[in-house]
């Protein structure tokens, strides 16, 4: 899992995406995965390149395409990969729905 979660930040930070956090979830009851990736990006465009090359990565090195995705070409987008979900948001968008607040009851780790 830590292998993979190194895989995603270095394919968010190739892209420019910043403010990346990873949320450990494991220890909280009906928690939707195991792993929450949530970064910034500075336009769709940006967030698009972000999800595109995490989907490349993930498939080259894992051979594992995302189980879903949802928010193309949109201020938030997710890559659910079941055991890892990834949000990419616009800093606005990010703030309003808070998702490192919501879900602080988990081990935060600021990357």
């Amino acid at each position: 899992m830590e292998e993979k979660i190194k895989l995603i930040t270095k394919s968010i930070k190739k892209k420019g995406g910043s403010e990346i956090v990873s949320i450990d979830l494991q220890s909280i009851e009906n928690s939707p995965c195991n792993f929450f990736v949530i970064c910034n990006a500075n336009s769709n465009r940006q967030i698009n390149a972000i999800a595109k090359g995490i989907e490349e990565n993930t498939i080259e090195k894992f051979k594992t395409k995302a189980w879903h995705k949802e928010g193309l070409n949109t201020d938030w987008v997710l890559l659910d990969y079941i055991d890892i979900v990834i949000h990419i948001f616009k800093p606005d968008t990010r703030k309003f729905y808070d998702l490192v607040g919501l879900w602080g009851d988990g081990k935060i780790k600021n990357i």
